[in-house]
Formats: structure tokens, sequence, C-alpha cells
């Protein structure tokens, strides 16, 4: 899903029923259930849900004619994550298992680059149980 920084949209009346298998999409009293492939709803609490509509690949209507977005994203700012996964990281478990990867090089930057691979792998919550134990 895109995220976007565009104002919020005005808010429109919503209605979704589900049947089991199959859902109905109203906005503002128009069905668009025969050209939607999907949707996204958010809510925070004390705010306005948003809904994202995925719309089918060649399908429009008199009333819609491609993609719509009925809801407002927030850009995601990584840096307060990182600075946290960061802070949690033990220098001289990190500095071990970076001169101990396999795909380490000697070339320039390779330490740089082997510290980078590791902490890629350990944010993806890979653990290699080798270097761990020793």
């Amino acid at each position: 899903m895109e995220i976007t920084d565009t104002p919020p949209a005005e808010l429109q009346q919503v209605r979704i029923s589900v049947d089991g298998t199959k859902a109905s999409v109203q906005i503002g009293g128009v069905d668009y259930s025969h050209v939607i492939s999907g949707y996204t709803i958010h809510q925070q609490a004390g705010h306005a849900p948003d809904l994202v509509l995925q719309c089918a690949q060649g399908r429009t209507s008199p009333d819609f004619d491609g993609y719509a977005r009925v809801s407002i994203g927030v850009p995601y700012e990584p840096g307060p994550a990182a600075a946290h996964f960061l802070a949690a990281i033990d220098a001289g478990l990190l500095e071990k298992a970076a001169l101990a990867r396999p795909d380490m090089d000697g070339g320039p930057h390779g330490f740089t680059k082997a510290v980078l691979a590791q902490l890629q792998q350990w944010a993806l919550g890979e653990f290699d149980q080798a270097q761990e134990s020793s």
C-alpha cells in the first residue's frame, strides 16, 4: 500500500456487509462490490477509520473508474524503531558475529559490510545458533 501525505479526504458513509465468503461494499449508498478485489480498514483510537479499496483490474462502472483511495496514510518513520533495535545490540556480540560471517571478505569496507549484513539478519529475526552459543 502506498502511503500518502495528502490532506484528509471528506468522510464518506461506508457500509460493508460480509456473508461469510463475499463482501458488499457501499460508499455513499453506491455499491462498488463488482469493481473491488479487496479492501483494508485501519483505525486508531479516537480517529475516523481509513478505508483503502483495491480495484479489480479491468473492471469499471459508470460511477467509478480506476483506483480509489478513501483514506489517508501517515508516512512511516523507521528512525525510532531502528534506534530502539540498535540500542539493544551488544557491541561485542555484534563484532564477534560479523567477524565469523562466512561472507565477510577482505576487500574495501569488508568489515562494515559484514556488520551491516549481520544487523539486517538480526533485524529479520534470523539468529545463528552456533554464533549465540559461542
